[in-house]
C-alpha cells in the first residue's frame, strides 16, 4: 500500500475528530482548524463568532502552558549522574566538576533552542492541541514545522503507541526542483483541486520492527521521490505526534475546548441574543396617531429644541419592553463566562478596594496546580522526544560530547516537575514561618539547619547552588581563619594595652631607662 492509499485509508476513523476539532475552532479560534482542502486556501470567508471569551481563553491558556513547558530563563531539563554510579565507576569527588560541565552543556543546548523557531511552532501546536487535542511536530534540520490535523493522519496500537504516520501537503514544483513525472490520463491519483505548479506531497513514517527504527520516505504520484528515505532512532524520532487528552481505544486525542463545548455553544447563543436585542432595543421610532393634528414630517423635520404644534398623546415610542428578559440572559451569560475563565486558568482577581499581593499569588498558584494532568501527558509525548532528538543533533554535530546512557541521565524538571518543586517550595516556606510565628526567631536558628534550608529552598526553585553557596568545608575554614584573625588581633590589643601601662612606659619605670639616663642609686 502506497503512502496515498494509506492516506486515504486512515482518514475515514479521522472524520469524527477533525469534525469536532473544526467545530471548536469555529467558536473560538476560525482561522486555526479547517475542512480537509487538497489545495491552498481558495479566501473563503470564515465564520465569525458572537463572543472572544473562547479565543481569550485559548490564548491565555497557551501561553501558560508555553512559559512551564519551555521557560524562557531557565533551561527546562537537567544532566545529572545517576546516584546508582558515584560509588561504583566514578569518583564521588568530582560531582561539582561534573555538575559544572553539565551546566555549561545545558546552556549551550537552551541558546541552540533559543536561535531557532522552535519557540513558534510550539505555540502554535499548543493553540492546536487546546482547539483540536492534536497536532504533529516535524524536527527538521532547519528547525521544527507543524501539521495540523487537517494534513497527518496516525495509526496506533492498543497502548497508544505509534505505528505509522502519513502526512498530505502541498509543494510547488519550483521548489522541489526535481523532475516529477505527469500523472496518467483516467488515474486514480489525487489532483483535485491543486493549481497547476503545486504537487501534492504524502509522507509515509512507520516504525520497522526488524531494525527497531523509524523510517519514512515521500511520494508523489505514487511514487517515491529520490533521495527522500531516512531513518531514525525508535526513541529520537523527529516526528511528534501530541494528543492533549487520551482516550483509551483511540488514536487521536480530545482538546481542552471540546470538554466545555456546551458551555460555548450557549455564550455564543446568548451573546447573539443579547446583541440582536440591543441592537432592536437601541432603535428609536416615532408612532403617530393617524387621527391626529400632528403630521410625521413635522416630527420628522423638527430640530433639536424645536416648537411645532401638537398634542403630547398623539405622539409615542416604541418601547422593545424585554428589560427583565435581557437581564435574565445577561446573568446567565456571566456565570457561563466566569467557568469558561477559571477552566481555561485565566486570573481573575476579586474586584474589591484592597487585594493584597498574598491573594494574587494564591490565586494564582490554585490556578497553576490544574495543570498537573495537563503536563503530564505533554512531559511524556513532547518534552522527552524534543530533548532526545536535540541531544542526538547537538552530538552528530559534534556541538556537544556524546554522553554514556548508562552513566548520564537528562531529567525534565519543566511541566508537571516544575509544579511539583513550586509546591515543596511553597510548604518549605510556610513550614519555616510557622515555627518563626509560633516558637519564635530564636527556636528557628537554634533547630534549622540554614546550610539545608537555603539547599531545598535552591532545589525547589531549580536553582543550581555550585559555588553560589558556601559548603560546610569553607564555612569552617572561614570560622578557622575568622578565629585565628580574632587571636591575633587579642594579642595586638593586649600588646598596646600593656604598653600603656605605668610598668611599660620608660618615664615611670625607671628599670626600663636607658643607662646613662637611669637616676643614681641611694
Amino acid at each position: 500500500m502506497n503512502a496515498r492509499e494509506k492516506y486515504n485509508q486512515l482518514s475515514s476513523a479521522r472524520r469524527q475528530f477533525l469534525d469536532k476539532a473544526v467545530q471548536c475552532s469555529e467558536l473560538t479560534l476560525p482561522y486555526l482548524i479547517d475542512d480537509d482542502i487538497s489545495s491552498r486556501p481558495n479566501h473563503k470567508s470564515l465564520a465569525v463568532p458572537w463572543q472572544s471569551v473562547g479565543a481569550k481563553c485559548v490564548v491565555t491558556l497557551a501561553a501558560k502552558l508555553m512559559l512551564a513547558v519551555l521557560p524562557p530563563q531557565t533551561s527546562f531539563f537537567k544532566l545529572q549522574v545517576r546516584d546508582d554510579k558515584l560509588g561504583e565507576e566514578l569518583d564521588p569527588k568530582i560531582r561539582s566538576e561534573l555538575d559544572l560541565s553539565f551546566s555549561k552543556m545545558e546552556r549551550m543546548i537552551m541558546d541552540y533552542i533559543a536561535a531557532s523557531n522552535d519557540r513558534v511552532a510550539i505555540h502554535q501546536a499548543l493553540k492546536h492541541l487546546i482547539v483540536g487535542g492534536n497536532a504533529l511536530i516535524y524536527m527538521h534540520k532547519d528547525g521544527l514545522k507543524t501539521f495540523p490535523l487537517t494534513r497527518y493522519v496516525v495509526e496506533r496500537d492498543g497502548d497508544g503507541n505509534v505505528l505509522c504516520i502519513v502526512t498530505k501537503e502541498l509543494i510547488s514544483r519550483k521548489v522541489l526542483d526535481i523532475d516529477l513525472p505527469e500523472p496518467e490520463p483516467n488515474s486514480v491519483v489525487d489532483n483535485s483541486h491543486s493549481v497547476a505548479d503545486d504537487v501534492t506531497i504524502y509522507t509515509m513514517v512507520k516504525l520497522d520492527k526488524s531494525s527497531g527504527r523509524w523510517v519514512w520516505h515521500q511520494e508523489a504520484f505514487d511514487k517515491i521521490i529520490p533521495d527522500t528515505r531516512s531513518t531514525a532512532p525508535k526513541n529520537a524520532s523527529p516526528w511528534l505526534p501530541l494528543r492533549f487528552n487520551t482516550v483509551d481505544g483511540e488514536d487521536y486525542g480530545r482538546g481542552r475546548v471540546e470538554e466545555f463545548l456546551g458551555d460555548l455553544k450557549s455564550l455564543d447563543g446568548l451573546s447573539q441574543a443579547l446583541i440582536e436585542g440591543a441592537a432592536a432595543a437601541s432603535k428609536v421610532i416615532f408612532l403617530v396617531s393617524p387621527s391626529s393634528t400632528t403630521k410625521p414630517a413635522t416630527i420628522a423635520k423638527a430640530g433639536n429644541g424645536a416648537i411645532v404644534q401638537g398634542r403630547p398623546e398623539d405622539v409615542a415610542v416604541i418601547q422593545v419592553g424585554k428589560t427583565a428578559d435581557f437581564g435574565t440572559a445577561a446573568q446567565m451569560a456571566q456565570g457561563i463566562e466566569k467557568r469558561m475563565l477559571e477552566a481555561f486558568l485565566v486570573l481573575n482577581v476579586r474586584n474589591a478596594e484592597r487585594v493584597t499581593a498574598e491573594e494574587v499569588r494564591l490565586t494564582q498558584l490554585e490556578l497553576e496546580q490544574q495543570l498537573g494532568g495537563i503536563f503530564s501527558l505533554l512531559t511524556v509525548e513532547f518534552l522527552i522526544p524534543y530533548l532526545n532528538r536535540t541531544l542526538l543533533v547537538l552530538q552528530r554535530s559534534n556541538q556537544i560530547p556524546k554522553l554514556p546512557k548508562d552513566i548520564v541521565r537528562p531529567t525534565i524538571v519543566a511541566g508537571v516537575n516544575a509544579l511539583g518543586r513550586g509546591q515543596d517550595r511553597e510548604s518549605l516556606t510556610q513550614f519555616m514561618g510557622t515555627i518563626a510565628q509560633t516558637v519564635g526567631p530564636e527556636a528557628l536558628m537554634k533547630f534549622i539547619n540554614p546550610l539545608e534550608a537555603i539547599k531545598r529552598l535552591a532545589a525547589a526553585q531549580g536553582i543550581d547552588i555550585l559555588n553560589l553557596v558556601k559548603t560546610e568545608q569553607q564555612i569552617e575554614e572561614e570560622m578557622q581563619a575568622a578565629q585565628q584573625a580574632q587571636a591575633q588581633q587579642s594579642l595586638v590589643d593586649q600588646a598596646g594595652q600593656m604598653a600603656g601601662t605605668p610598668l611599660m612606659d620608660p618615664s615611670k619605670n625607671p628599670q626600663l631607662m636607658p643607662e646613662d639616663e637611669q637616676p643614681p642609686v641611694e
